[in-house]
């Protein structure tokens, strides 16, 4: 049974799961969230990225093991594609429940961007608009932060943007290290077709331009943390591209676009109260 239950977990894609909720409780304590109100939020937020997670390994299991992939536990046999498949809509079904608590809005933005997830795992990822779910997704969680507030309110269209930004670099982050395995499957979304070093100049680009929008965001003259943090993001960026244009393997660039992601997700957290208008 402890055996069924740990390759369910890793069959939700526990690092992007955690990184993405993780993201959430961050904007809800810049937002001022009760603690009650900010453990609503990120269960509300796991289990969507959960159902997200689940989807993908259901969906993926007969293509992943064509491929001999031997970190996906559906593929390999360690749990039952039903099994998953079966978690994924129970996980569907309970984050809408659960963020309907935090208010109708936030409720509807939640389903939009789980919708996201599922419609790239049903499909898009194979189409030269892969990155727009992702677009959409990473775009309205800050959304769902602010809507989910009390009083609940609209996250300035800047949020929107920066979100938006992090999440086509997010897609290009998840993509890069399977093009291979992708290709001989048949999955060819945009960073496939773009290739392995335009998508990483096009990951970098969109950090950088995600962290000057959060920079600049809430207003003139910059906050001086921001600026900090403008600083950090943009010379990470900067290292990242010299580092592809010199041919550089991409576990190391995959770090540098986290490290220049999580420093734009603090200063999002810094923005506080502005992030909502």
């Amino acid at each position: 049974m402890a055996n069924k239950v740990t390759a369910l977990l890793l069959a939700s894609h526990p690092g992007p799961t955690a990184v993405v909720t993780v993201i959430a409780v961050v904007l809800g304590i810049g937002l001022g969230y009760s603690p009650g109100r900010l453990a609503l939020l990120a269960v509300c937020i796991l289990l969507g990225q959960l159902s997200i997670g689940w989807s993908n390994d259901w969906l993926d299991a007969a293509r992943d093991a064509s491929v001999n992939r031997a970190d996906k536990p559906a593929a390999r046999g360690a749990i039952g594609v039903g099994t998953v498949r079966a978690a994924a809509f129970i996980a569907l079904v309970a984050a809408i429940a659960l963020t309907l608590l935090l208010g109708p809005l936030a409720a509807i933005a939640h389903a939009v961007a789980i919708g996201g997830g599922w419609a790239y795992n049903l499909g898009l990822k194979a189409t030269v608009f892969s990155f727009v779910p992702f677009a959409v997704s990473f775009a309205l969680l800050p959304a769902i932060a602010t809507l989910g507030g009390l009083p609940p309110r609209f996250p300035a269209p800047w949020v929107l943007a920066a979100g938006a930004l992090l999440g086509v670099a997010a897609h290009i982050t998840n993509v890069l290290p399977d093009l291979a395995d992708d290709d001989s499957t048949g999955i060819r979304g945009m960073p496939h077709r773009l290739g392995a070093v335009p998508s990483g100049l096009l990951a970098f680009a969109c950090l950088a331009a995600a962290t000057v929008t959060i920079t600049l965001g809430p207003g003139w003259p910059p906050r001086p943390l921001l600026l900090v943090g403008f600083a950090i993001g943009l010379a990470v960026a900067i290292t990242g591209v010299v580092l592809l244009l010199r041919g550089d393997p991409t576990r190391r660039l995959m770090q540098l676009i986290m490290t220049c992601a999580i420093v734009d997700v603090v200063m999002l957290a810094l923005a506080g109260q502005s992030v909502a208008v």
